[in-house]
């Protein structure tokens, strides 16, 4: 494993002399903007190990992306080796449908404490939902970023991530099947606490996530990739483009369905993704995404 190797990876071609905020913000970016949030090996028949030098030579050897425990472990290594002080906390992501949380954590984040401030630092929540800069742990301050304003809220110990969505104008309103929560202003995305964990202390949810019938990660093929002024995201069959704030605080939103055989050049010309094994999409959950 080496860092060079991995700041080719992800383009990274500055400086990182200085364990600063400067620094990791900047190589967070380019971190989302070149790994992608994906969940296809569990559709290519593919096992997704919590093994920091198998997520190495998968994300930056082969040049695909991972999910939240392989991303933000990749950053954690990443930090550490430039001197960060980096903690591993756990989350459990918000279900809209079912207005409710798991009863067990399912989602993986980093805190880095740094002159004096504490940071969260999560490189793996993809789709509009991901922060393109660390945010600073502090409660019910809003903190602009260009996916949208996103703000900590702090009750009895426990902390929840929310986004301030904006208006959305889909160019073919038709093709969108879950659209369903136009009116929602605000929407939560995980809770935590900052209690530290142990990697060992999510080998049974990185398990389950990838085998349970009912995981939305099983029932639901996903691969989204931040882009310069928005994301993209390919769920199941249904591409999706994003453009932030691209008007009076509007995000333009463009769907198109692929078919079976634009699949594998819409993975490699929109996701830079070459699978070694055939990909499946799945799309069976009514859960949404966006």
């Amino acid at each position: 494993m080496d860092i060079q190797e991995y700041f080719a990876r992800i383009s990274y071609w500055g400086s990182h002399n200085k364990s600063d905020l400067a620094t990791m913000s900047d190589i967070f970016q380019h971190h989302v903007q070149a790994v992608p949030f994906e969940n296809l090996s569990i559709h290519c028949g593919e096992s997704i190990e919590l093994d920091l030098e198998a997520i190495y030579n998968k994300i930056v050897r082969k040049k695909r992306g991972g999910w939240c425990m392989e991303n933000n472990y990749l950053l954690s290594w990443v930090l550490k080796t430039l001197g960060y002080d980096v903690t591993f906390l756990g989350a459990k992501v918000y279900v809209p449908e079912l207005d409710a949380y798991p009863d067990e954590i399912d989602h993986l984040l980093l805190q880095v404490e740094l002159d004096g401030k504490s940071y969260i630092v999560d490189g793996g929540f993809g789709m509009a939902y991901q922060l393109w800069q660390p945010m600073e742990l502090i409660s019910g301050t809003d903190q602009p970023q260009t996916p949208g304003v996103f703000r900590f809220q702090e009750e009895s110990g426990t902390w929840y991530l929310e986004k301030v969505k904006r208006k959305q104008c889909i160019l073919n309103q038709s093709t969108s099947t879950s659209h369903n929560a136009e009116n929602e202003v605000c929407r939560r995305v995980y809770l935590f606490t900052l209690q530290p964990r142990d990697i060992e202390e999510f080998r049974g949810c990185n398990a389950h996530l990838q085998t349970a019938p009912d995981s939305l990660f099983v029932t639901k093929s996903i691969c989204s990739l931040q882009t310069a002024d928005g994301i993209r995201a390919l769920v199941g069959w249904k591409l999706t483009e994003i453009k932030y704030n691209y008007r009076d605080n509007m995000d333009l939103v463009e769907i198109r369905i692929i078919a079976d055989e634009e699949m594998e050049k819409t993975l490699q010309e929109k996701f830079n993704l070459t699978l070694d094994k055939k990909f499946v999409p799945v799309n069976t959950s009514r859960l949404s995404l966006f």
